[in-house]
């Protein structure tokens, strides 16, 4: 055998590993009784370390140094190649002690998450989020070293490959800046309106499920390889040609999980449509999370709380509900999905107040790992936030800083993704539009195949081929610029009302 197809041999069975991981994680986020929870972080923990094994494996470097001197790899092994050596270096960063270590305490942290969560009790979670996030500054201290960045950097590193603070610091400052006189500008816009007609409930939960499963066909959701289900937070995992998702629902308010779906949907197609011929390398998977939630962002913000979706989307809803009347309208529909009106929930938060919720909790856990802030003192610090920037005062934990999994899962360094992805969505629904005139009117009339299409040719078919600024000025002509997301907002909701 060549170097190379050792690695990429040794690469599959890490993609194994990997797969089983993420099918035991959706079972433990969505099925998985509570009594089951010490064995499975005693699973988990060690999927996690043979994982760990594997990747940081002493013959990897020899056959990286071999294969890089191979003149006859194309330029999609020259990639694999390239995230090869990239997951190798930052893997062999950490010993499998420290590995295990957080593995453990994310499970505990994850199962005491839950009742935290809905007792409103920031204290009793406490202790299991100080062990998480002091082993999360461990990991990035020790992955920082080998990398030469800044201990936030490199767990940044981990979600958006290149990623830098610096450059996001400047990026958030400037939203930060502009949404506030932005938000009222919007809000008055739509004050001047008339008073919308209510949706009158009960949604009944099946009822919400059927309706969502008729849109995931619509947008491309391939059901041969995922599912749908109900979890505390909702979320696209699984494993490789087994996407599965799930979203939350409130039988007084369908809207709220519908577009969860809608969002979930995004990114389980961009899973689905990776390379095939690469699906258990690393220059398969997706690139980077803020590309990955500009796929989700873009299905649920750009597209579907379009006019043109809901011309298409309202007549099914008042058959499936049963509904009639002025509140049941297509217009009346898009006056209710594109309202701005700050709120307490990040997943809930309409589109203009959303950046906000992100820029806070990015600010919240650079100065938590930096050790700049004692964790006790997140709550007060979280709701002094929240009345500073969206002018809403939090009642308690639950609807404050309890509401999201991502610290207590370990996943510190991925919120800023959440804004960068809406801002990219922006910039690749504009470039996709442009290319492709048929998108739009495909979407009023319920047939996305113009829209997946060219995501698969400019997106999600490259997988990681490209670093994330290359591939996004190849698809749309330009790096990430913030003045198109901030075109789209005003065009949206000024312009178009």
């Amino acid at each position: 055998m060549t170097a190379y197809s050792d690695l990429s041999t040794h690469f599959s069975r890490i993609a194994a590993l990997s797969n089983a991981i993420g099918i035991l994680q959706w079972d433990n986020d969505v099925m998985m009784p509570k009594g089951a929870a010490e064995t499975r972080a005693e699973s988990m923990a060690l999927l996690h370390v043979m994982r760990h094994g594997l990747s940081t494996d002493a013959r990897i470097g020899d056959w990286l140094a071999d294969a890089e001197n191979d003149g006859g790899l194309g330029a999609w092994e020259k990639a694999n190649l390239r995230e090869i050596r990239r997951v190798w270096t930052v893997d062999t960063a950490l010993p499998s002690e420290l590995v295990e270590a957080s593995s453990k305490a994310v499970s505990a942290c994850e199962m005491r998450w839950r009742q935290a969560r809905a007792d409103a009790d920031f204290a009793g979670l406490l202790p299991y989020l100080a062990e998480v996030l002091n082993l999360q500054r461990q990991i990035g201290k020790a992955k920082g070293e080998k990398l030469g960045l800044s201990a936030y950097d490199a767990l940044l590193n981990d979600y958006e490959p290149g990623g830098r603070s610096a450059k996001i610091d400047g990026l958030f400052d400037d939203l930060a800046a502009f949404l506030p006189g932005f938000t009222q500008e919007a809000m008055a816009v739509q004050a001047r309106r008339p008073a919308q007609p209510v949706l009158e409930g009960p949604f009944a939960t099946e009822t919400q499920r059927a309706l969502g499963l008729k849109f995931m066909a619509a947008l491309g959701y391939d059901f041969e390889r995922g599912r749908l289900d109900i979890s505390t937070h909702p979320f696209c995992g699984g494993a490789d040609n087994d996407v599965r998702i799930t979203t939350r629902y409130d039988e007084a308010d369908f809207t709220k999980a519908l577009m969860g779906v809608l969002h979930e949907t995004g990114h389980a197609l961009y899973e689905q449509g990776r390379p095939q011929a690469y699906l258990n390398q690393p220059v398969g998977a997706a690139r980077g999370m803020s590309l990955h939630e500009s796929q989700s962002l873009l299905m649920e913000m750009q597209a579907c709380r379009s006019r043109q979706f809901l011309t298409y989307a309202a007549p099914l809803m008042r058959e499936s509900f049963g509904g009639s009347g002025p509140a049941w309208e297509s217009e009346a529909l898009w006056h209710r999905y594109t309202r701005v009106e700050p709120g307490f929930i990040r997943v809930d938060a309409d589109e203009v107040s959303y950046p906000a919720h992100v820029i806070l909790r990015y600010r919240l856990e650079k100065a938590l790992i930096a050790d700049e802030m004692p964790l006790a003192e997140l709550p007060a610090a979280w709701n002094a936030g929240m009345k500073s920037m969206l002018g809403v005062t939090v009642p308690n934990d639950r609807l404050g800083c309890l509401q999201d999994i991502h610290w207590p899962s370990g996943g510190w360094g991925y919120f800023p993704t959440y804004t960068l992805g809406a801002m990219t969505a922006a910039q690749i629904f504009d470039a996709a539009c442009k290319a492709e005139p048929a998108i739009l009117p495909g979407i009023g009339k319920g047939d996305f195949s113009p829209l997946v299409g060219w995501l698969r040719a400019n997106i999600h078919g490259k997988g990681s081929l490209l670093p994330t600024d290359e591939l996004l000025t190849e698809a749309t002509g330009r790096p990430l610029d913030a003045s198109v997301f901030k075109a789209h907002l005003r065009r949206r909701y000024i312009d178009e009302v």
